[in-house]
């Protein structure tokens, strides 16, 4: 189990984690990187994708997509589906994640 957390610092989603085991440590992802994931998971549809699919559409850094895709599932737009794949978790996900970066972003200390 993780102590998982996010926050938007300087325009950049920040993911922090404290693992049971291990130091804790955080990824980044960029406001770029974070429009096009969404961007791209909606392109897909109903289909079911993975994080190095992502990646590989959209040629971006593997802990940004990943710190974004985490966010993303975190907040409920997109779901598990099987093994390591995930899907969309509605027709809208590009607007469900702009709504929840800036949710988020509002949310921030000193917004």
């Amino acid at each position: 189990m993780l102590d998982e957390t996010f926050t938007i610092e300087d325009g950049v989603l920040i993911r922090r984690v404290i693992p049971q085991r291990g130091a804790p440590y955080e990824h980044t992802c960029t406001k770029q990187v974070y429009d096009d994931v969404a961007y791209a998971i909606e392109q897909l549809g109903a289909a079911t994708f993975t994080g190095e699919m992502i990646q590989d559409r959209i040629d971006a850094p593997h802990t940004q997509v990943m710190t974004a895709m985490a966010f993303l599932k975190e907040r409920g737009c997109i779901v598990p589906a099987r093994e390591r794949r995930h899907r969309a978790a509605s027709d809208f996900v590009y607007e469900d994640a702009m709504i929840e970066w800036h949710a988020l972003r509002e949310d921030a200390p000193g917004a």
